[in-house]
């Protein structure tokens, strides 16, 4: 959502323009400083305008009410109405983390204090005249700002009159001097006063067709928005309506909240009625809050709501560790953040079926009007941390006026992160180190999808779906019915539903976001009319029309193409499958079609996109039908006066002409010219005839304009009453859009199974029979769901058979073997192996037999948190000690090098410890990797098996080991990890690698080899030890005795007296 605030105002300028003829202005005769033209290039995403101003003139600013409210897609909403038509919105302090400091201008030679503002990013200088200008603004204006607004520099105070670094200061407000005041006109008071409380933020104040920006918000808007400078001593530069949303984006990405004060009346409007006038912190987490972690690993957010000084240091570290830079905005407890009493009163304010408009003391106190979910949760009785952190965001929606908006056809969802619903466990958790490891939706080198199980499975033709698919790979199923269910879904894709999925995905593959377009025309219609309200001029108007006739020709395409493939539910395939859920009408699938069938019948869609306007059909409005019953009567009266005219004057040729604005004037030659009747006023002549009106024919005329004018009337109002009856069906498009969400989903991950190298098979979900049932991951020929041969350059991927558990089979699998020997790579295979089953797809293997499994917890790789104050060390352990307090018995771990970051000794005591903690207390599934090649041979347990990833070691250039790796999974343990290998191929020198082997050599020799598998090797290795220890007495005996040093020559003959000892003592 961006940033952005919406506020309305009456008419600012005449016949919709920039210019006014009020007596009341912002600067006389001010014209643009460019002389550039016009040049437009207008797109969805982006619209650029270079404009020439020159000429143009800005008079007066009427006084005027507005109203602030917030804006997420350039939609506005309209205000109540006072003796000003002003609402008053009470700003408290959202206490950012971030400080913004002001430099003064050289002229003054002071500095602001710092002061904390909450507009998110970036430093913006949206509240300070004295911020240091530069180049022509420095030169233009910044004398005339420090002289002018010194009460914006040492004397700043907020609204209640604290100072900065008074107790309970707001920087958001500003307390305006009354002599200041005094000296506006009525538009420049009515800015200022939106101004003095939203300080945070830069306001696009609405004249006419064009947005205007003002003093110190002047100097953003020709800084980021590139907008010129007007001519004046004011600093002053603006831009048509129709770019206000890519204005409003290029600010929110930038860090900056944006006020739009809009216009809710026309000129004309205002002055008739001016004439009128007569002038904190609760989580189901652990200490690490690791849920926390994983919600904000998956959601990404971009804005943050918290109550300010109130969560615990382990919270606010999880929202700085695993968040990318939020817009972080603190309430202040109970006042803004709610508690669940003001919550709950609030909330059914909303929803009640006492009229909006009327005193909201009407609010009925029940709770049958409120979504099924929001009453569960209020019924409950023991949910009010989170009734207080909906109240809190309830209070930052109404604070920015988006609350009207969003609030009444808001989706309530519970959330599935925790896997838990209702008491019963819907989902497998995956934790933010599990998303991160394994590279489920962004990959760890850029952030981007490349080289993720998302960019594997996408094949989505719809925006909504591959949102969807996000979520399904971060939610797999932990429910074996509802697996079974999909995967016979994506059967009948495969299979008899083929050519359905494609004809499919070939309707709708042009089809626009109607998650977002459905959104976006949802809140134009809110329950105090605050968007109708609002004057829209051609450009914005058409923008609006163009976005309805595209939601409707989407919501047919969409029943369409749902409709064509609601056949499938009657094959045998799709018995029991997730289809007929889906397709089932009135289950799954809505019935919109008489709802479509409505707006067909309202107008004709395609002649309102040409000509920007909808013209609608006899029959959908009958105020405007009257209308134009009465226009035609009208007319028809016209044509009967006009005959009788005619033999009034015994002329046939006397007929109605238009002259200018002048219409139906009576024609009469010049020849009848003295035989008219006395009535007959004369309007003009030409060459052969006089033109006249008769007092008849005048009353007949302004019944006419009024009619028309009536008509014209009607007209503007008929796409706000569309779209309102539009957004009374949401819940039908958004179960529309839900439906072809998951049929989107399901064929992509039919299509997506094409694309494994090598087989492919729908694995077997093996159903828990009890608390003595083992766990099972039986895999046969298992490829990688990601990684292909075509990208690995060389060679191929090779397949392996993995089995973890179930009778007769080790529950852990000890894996060792050479560097880049594929270790990781088998972890991170089987792993997502078990995430594709419990999605409900097809894995790559010939086949797979594995129960459910309810959490993956993968500990791989090495990273720090240094600004944190965690070491690679720290950060290792802390995600080895949320396995070990959360795995369950039906969980499955993978366990990368535990223990590398501290001495061989301790690690391999950790790593040693924790393996036999999981195999015995735990009892899970798991995978568990490691160089310590001591802890492998040493663990006999029945309930861990030894394996590594084979290769071939052969003797290279100067005796060095080179290796082939097989990458084959292979009974029994490997007796080295080849690391001088890796450093070959890494280009080390080969004076260094030289030098490195002989170490390994000595450290080898002085150390022990480390034992092997088989007792040949093992008798092998304790020979070599023996001859080892034998060329070391011989060489110290041969150096002995040390000449000129007779305390060198005494420890040589200990030492070779020691190394005896150990042969005797071994012999």
């Amino acid at each position: 959502m961006s940033d952005t605030a919406v506020a309305k105002s009456p008419g600012l300028a005449e016949d919709g323009g920039r210019d006014s003829t009020e007596d009341e202005d912002w600067k006389r005769d001010t014209v643009a400083d460019d002389d550039s033209e016009e040049v437009e290039l207008e797109d969805e995403e982006e619209v650029v305008a270079v404009r020439s101003r020159k000429g143009k003139t800005r008079h007066s600013l009427p006084v005027s009410g507005s109203t602030p409210s917030t804006l997420g897609s350039g939609l506005t909403s309209a205000s109540g109405s006072t003796i000003s038509k002003m609402k008053k919105v009470d700003v408290a302090s959202l206490d950012c983390a971030k400080k913004f400091s002001f430099e003064t201008v050289n002229t003054t030679g002071k500095v602001d204090p710092e002061v904390p503002l909450s507009c998110g990013r970036k430093e913006q200088a949206t509240g300070n005249a004295n911020t240091a200008l530069t180049g022509e603004a420095a030169e233009r204006f910044g004398q005339r700002d420090v002289e002018k607004f010194k009460f914006l520099g040492e004397g700043r105070k907020d609204a209640k009159g604290r100072r900065p670094g008074s107790p309970g200061y707001d920087p958001r407000t500003l307390l305006l001097p009354s002599q200041f005041l005094k000296s506006l006109t009525g538009g420049q008071r009515q800015w200022w006063e939106f101004k003095s409380q939203h300080m945070d933020k830069v306001l696009f104040f609405k004249m006419g067709k064009f947005y205007e920006l003002f003093e110190m918000d002047a100097h953003v808007g020709a800084k980021d928005l590139d907008l010129q400078y007007m001519k004046g001593e004011q600093p002053h530069c603006g831009f048509p309506e129709k770019n206000l949303s890519v204005n409003l984006e290029k600010l929110a990405k930038k860090g900056y909240r944006v006020l739009v004060v809009e216009q809710t009346e026309t000129p004309e409007q205002f002055e008739l009625r001016r004439k009128a006038m007569g002038i904190k912190d609760k989580f189901q987490d652990d200490p690490e809050r690791h849920g926390l972690c994983s919600i904000l690993s998956e959601m990404r957010p971009v804005e943050i709501i918290k109550p300010g000084k109130m969560l615990s240091p382990e919270t606010e570290k999880a929202l700085k560790n695993n968040t990318r830079e939020p817009l972080i905005n603190e309430l202040l407890p109970s006042t803004e953040f709610w508690d669940a009493e003001k919550t709950i009163n609030e909330i059914k304010k909303y929803y009640s079926s006492a009229d909006k408009q009327n005193n909201v003391d009407n609010v009925q106190d029940s709770l049958e009007s409120l979504p099924n979910l929001l009453s569960e949760l209020i019924g409950a009785g023991d949910k009010t941390y989170a009734l207080s952190a909906l109240g809190g965001s309830l209070f930052y929606l109404r604070q920015t006026l988006l609350d009207e908006k969003i609030v009444p056809c808001a989706e309530f969802e519970p959330l599935a992160c925790s896997g838990i619903i209702n008491n019963i466990r819907k989902h497998m958790i995956l934790d933010s180190a599990a998303l991160e490891n394994l590279e489920l939706l962004e990959n760890i080198r850029t952030g981007g999808v490349s080289g993720t199980l998302y960019a594997q499975l996408n094949h989505c033709v719809t925006g909504f779906g591959k949102r969807l698919l996000k979520r399904w790979i971060a939610r797999p199923l932990y429910d074996c019915r509802a697996i079974l269910q999909r995967q016979r879904a994506i059967a009948t894709f495969k299979g008899v539903g083929n050519n359905y999925a494609a004809q499919f995905r070939k309707d709708l593959c042009r089809l626009p976001d109607m998650e977002r377009l459905l959104a976006r025309l949802f809140s134009r219609c809110d329950g105090n009319k605050r968007s109708s309200s609002i004057v829209l001029y051609e450009d914005a108007s058409k923008r609006l029309l163009q976005q309805f006739t595209a939601a409707l020709r989407g919501c047919e395409q969409m029943f369409h193409a749902c409709s064509l493939i609601s056949t499938l539910i009657c094959t045998e395939d799709s018995v029991d499958s997730q289809l007929n859920d889906l397709l089932s009408p009135g289950k799954g699938l809505p019935n919109v079609s008489y709802i479509l069938d409505r707006f067909r019948d309202a107008f004709d869609w395609s002649e309102a996109d040409r000509n920007g306007r909808i013209i609608p059909l006899q029959g959908c409005d009958p105020e405007y039908d009257a209308t134009c019953n009465a226009i035609q009567e009208i007319e028809s009266s016209l044509k009967e006066y006009l005959k009788e005219q005619r033999k009034l004057l015994r002329c046939a040729s006397v007929t109605y002409v238009n002259v200018g604005k002048d219409m139906y004037l009576i024609e009469v030659p010049e020849s009848l010219g003295g035989s008219v009747p006395g009535n007959y006023q004369l309007q003009s002549t030409k060459k052969g005839s006089y033109r006249y009106w008769t007092p008849e024919l005048k009353e007949l005329i302004s019944e006419l304009s009024k009619a028309e004018a009536e008509k014209e009337s009607k007209l503007k109002g008929i796409l706000q009453n569309l779209i309102q009856l539009f957004v009374e069906h949401h819940s039908e498009w958004r179960q529309l859009v839900s439906v072809v969400a998951e049929l989107d989903v399901l064929i992509s991950l039919a299509i997506a199974s094409n694309y494994f190298e090598g087989p492919s098979c729908c694995p077997t979900i093996k159903e828990s029979n009890g608390s003595d049932d083992t766990p099972t991951f039986h895999a046969r020929n298992l490829g990688h769901p990601i990684l292909r041969s075509d990208s690995l350059g060389k060679g191929s991927f090779v397949p392996n058979d993995v089995k973890i558990g179930g009778p007769g089979n080790s529950s852990f699998i000890v894996l060792t073997g050479p560097n880049m020997g594929g270790k990781s790579t088998l972890l991170r295979q089987v792993c997502l192996t078990i995430i594709l089953a419990q999605i409900g797809a097809d894995v790559p293997a010939e086949n797979l037999e594995l129960s459910l499994v309810d959490r993956i917890f993968v500990r791989m790789g090495a990273r720090d948190h240094i600004m944190a104050g965690q070491s690679t060390f720290l950060v290792e352990l802390m995600e080895t000690a949320s396995v070990l307090s959360s795995a369950t018995k039906n969980s499955f771990v993978a366990l990368d090098e535990l223990g590398r970051g501290t001495s061989t000794s301790d690690g391999q005591a950790i790593a040693a410890s924790v393996l036999d903690y999981l195999v015995h207390q735990v009892q899970c599934l798991g995978l568990f990797s490691t160089h310590y090649h001591r802890l492998a041979v040493e663990h006999k347990d029945t309930k861990v098996s030894l394996c590594h990833m084979a290769c071939e070691v052969g003797k290279g250039e100067g005796g060095l080991e080179e290796v082939t790796f097989l990458y084959r999974l292979t009974a029994g343990a490997c007796p080295k990890s080849y690391g001088v290998n890796v450093a070959r191929l890494a280009g080390i020198p080969a004076s260094v690698l030289l030098r490195a082997n002989e170490k390994s050599i000595d450290f080898e020799a002085n150390y022990g080899k480390r034992c092997c598998v088989t007792k040949d090797k093992h008798a092998s290795s304790q020979h070599e030890d023996e001859f080892s220890a034998i060329r070391d007495v011989l060489r110290i005996v041969k150096a002995w005795p040390h000449p000129g040093d007779q305390a060198a020559s005494i420890r040589m003959l200990h030492e070779a007296q020691k190394l005896a000892k150990v042969l005797a003592v071994e012999g």
